[in-house]
């Protein structure tokens, strides 16, 4: 009873306190955050092998990660993408920081750490493709962010959208949530197509897009 509470107050904390790129949420204490995103109990949901597997990235694909936190997707990303660059991104500086003495700490070289903007994950190349968990909800302007991220994109490039679904048990509070639908129709006007759907994760869509016209 005390483990399944626990793995309950695990993702309910995770899809509060996920940083994510806007102003309205600050989590100064990496540290702390640090024991609640890389929680080896997320693994049984989250499942990161099975979804970087399935992204079938090539082995020097350059890839950011957005509203990165701790680097729990940008760390093992980068293990795997031997020959290839993880921008770790992150709106809260004290992040940012942690991001980057992680990837020196586990000798991750090709693990950068970028502080992002409200507006913009500010990545200082083209990226193969742009990785979003649990952060697509609290972008406040949407349609605008997913334009000004296609200026980032390289040719051909992807953008992975993993957030709670409305039925699920754990998660942010229900008004908070976007439905799936509501994430490709939103997609859509921003310039995207849906060009893959995964339905292995048990608490959360995940949808890849890529710009309609690259």
């Amino acid at each position: 009873m005390k483990s399944a509470l626990a793995a309950g107050m695990l993702v309910a904390t995770l899809a509060l306190a996920q940083s994510p790129p806007s102003h309205e949420h600050g989590f100064g204490d990496a540290q702390k955050w640090a024991h609640v995103f890389d929680d080896p109990q997320r693994d049984a949901w989250q499942k990161p092998h099975e979804v970087i597997q399935a992204l079938a990235l090539k082995p020097d694909a350059t890839v950011a990660d957005i509203g990165a936190g701790t680097g729990y997707f940008a760390a093992r990303l980068a293990s795997m993408l031997n020959a290839g660059r993880v921008y770790a991104v992150d709106l809260e500086p004290d992040m940012v920081k942690y991001l980057g003495e992680r990837a020196q700490r586990d000798g991750l070289r090709n693990m950068v750490a970028v502080q992002g903007a409200a507006d913009s994950p500010r990545l200082p190349q083209k990226v193969d493709l742009a990785l979003l968990v649990d952060v697509y909800h609290h972008i406040d302007d949407r349609s605008r962010y997913f334009r000004g991220l296609r200026k980032s994109l390289a040719p051909g490039a992807r953008v992975a959208i993993i957030d709670f679904r409305r039925d699920s048990p754990d998660g942010p509070p229900p008004a908070a949530r976007v439905a799936p639908e509501t994430v490709k129709g939103e997609m859509k006007k921003a310039g995207y197509v849906l060009v893959a759907e995964h339905a292995f994760l048990p608490r959360q869509y995940f949808l890849v897009f890529r710009g309609a016209y690259m």
